[in-house]
């Protein structure tokens, strides 16, 4: 395989601003450790990380709550997220990545292991295309799971648009969509996103990765523009995540506090962050909801 496997900054810092409690991380995966969940090296190779890594990496950052996001290189039922979700007291639920028949086979344990989402993919080999979109929708509604879409590039989001619209489960694009500088806030694509942020209940942003998308490089400034759009546009519908162990990455991996603390500043208000660190995965993901 030719994956990068350049793992994390291990010495996260701490933000310098704290997270309301139980904010979510909504995007992260894990892939090992390989001596106890070996992977198949024709599927994938890593980062080798674990649990209490990413819980570590978590108290740092004061987060809470996590979703993990199923790795492609286990594929089936991706036994370190199930793990994770068994050893977090409540506070991990999973994403999994399986077509139709097999999601019906295993659902019962999907459910009972909190598992809350399904992810398609245009980017991953080996992964559920989006041809799955209509035919995993029905169910998706059903268990009040989000379908999460990861595209290869925002352009996709054209063609897509009259397909999601005309469904009504939830539909979570990760990584901005896959947006980047050269696109522009006014271009076709960036605009279709964000109207169907603003014209829909269904549909959803995840606040992630922009690190890679980035064509400035660090501290990232080009992307703000586009994360304050959306933030401007439907704070209701966003959520964030770290993309921790920032696998397959072909950039330098920044420190996840500080991308925490730009984040921090794009969204400004004490209200904004509430709603996206909190009160929006909770609603997304099935966590208990804060009073």
């Amino acid at each position: 395989m030719t994956d990068l496997i350049n793992g994390p900054d291990w010495k996260p810092k701490k933000p310098k601003i704290k997270p309301p409690p139980l904010s979510c991380d909504t995007h992260a995966h894990l892939y090992g450790p390989f001596a106890r969940f070996p992977i198949d090296p024709d599927k994938g190779d890593g980062p080798d990380t674990s649990f209490e890594q990413y819980r570590a990496m978590l108290e740092v950052l004061g987060i809470e709550r996590a979703v993990l996001v199923q790795a492609r290189d286990y594929g089936g039922i991706d036994q370190t997220t199930v793990d994770a979700i068994e050893r977090s007291e409540g506070r991990i639920r999973g994403v999994t990545a399986m077509p139709r028949d097999s999601l019906e086979n295993h659902l019962n344990f999907l459910v009972e292991k909190n598992f809350c989402g399904i992810r398609l993919s245009s980017f991953s080999p080996g992964a559920v295309r989006l041809d799955q979109l209509e035919l995993m929708a029905p169910l998706m509604e059903e268990l009040g799971w989000a379908i999460l879409i990861h595209l290869t590039d925002i352009e996709e989001i054209i063609e897509l648009a009259p397909r999601i619209k005309k469904l009504s489960a939830n539909i979570l694009f990760d990584h901005l969509a896959r947006v980047r500088n050269h696109n522009t806030l006014d271009s076709a694509e960036f605009q279709t996103l964000l109207s169907l942020l603003r014209d829909t209940d269904h549909c959803w942003a995840k606040i992630c990765s922009w690190y890679r998308l980035s064509e400035s490089g660090a501290p990232y400034d080009d992307m703000a523009p586009y994360a304050e759009a959306l933030i401007a546009a439907r704070p209701d519908r966003l959520v964030w995540g770290t993309n921790w162990p920032h696998p397959n990455s072909y950039v330098p991996i920044p420190n996840d506090g500080e991308l925490l603390n730009q984040f921090m500043g794009w969204a400004g208000d004490v209200k904004t962050r509430q709603q996206i660190l909190v009160n929006n995965p909770a609603r997304l993901f099935g966590f208990e909801t804060p009073t």
